[in-house]
């Protein structure tokens, strides 16, 4: 998978990031049916919130944008997030559903700003995160 271009990601993030639990709430606003892929016993039993989903989405793509040069970095961390979310019965087409609503935030927080270049960008960063944490999923 081709590499994001850094200084794209880097500048539509701070537009969106003065707030992002705000924007991790619209995140998981836009598509409401994402929580009902977590067992809430599971969620508890690990520890997890679903008051704090949003957080933990945007501090995970607040970690891919502050390596956004060097992924390979996160390429552990990543590895056992994936672990965990298997553990709490998520399913990988939930994956799918936050990359298309982490986008939609952006177009919908950016507007006009958002072009199809910072588009493709993020689409390649969150590939690839994705793949790292699917990499823990199968044990890799």
């Amino acid at each position: 998978m081709e590499r994001p271009e850094p200084e794209l990601i880097r500048q539509s993030w701070r537009a969106v990031s003065r707030s992002p639990l705000e924007h991790g709430t619209v995140l998981f606003a836009l598509q409401p049916s994402l929580p009902s892929g977590w067992d809430p016993g599971r969620v508890a039993r690990a520890s997890l919130s679903l008051l704090s989903l949003p957080w933990q989405v945007m501090l995970v793509i607040d970690t891919a944008v502050t390596n956004v040069e060097d992924l390979s970095s996160l390429e552990e961390y990543l590895a056992g997030l994936g672990r965990k979310h298997r553990a709490v019965g998520v399913k990988l087409s939930s994956f799918s559903t936050v990359g298309e609503s982490l986008l939609y935030m952006l177009e919908k927080c950016l507007g006009p700003a958002f072009t199809p270049a910072m588009r493709a960008a993020w689409s390649q960063l969150y590939g690839l995160v994705v793949a790292a944490m699917s990499r823990g999923w199968d044990g890799e």
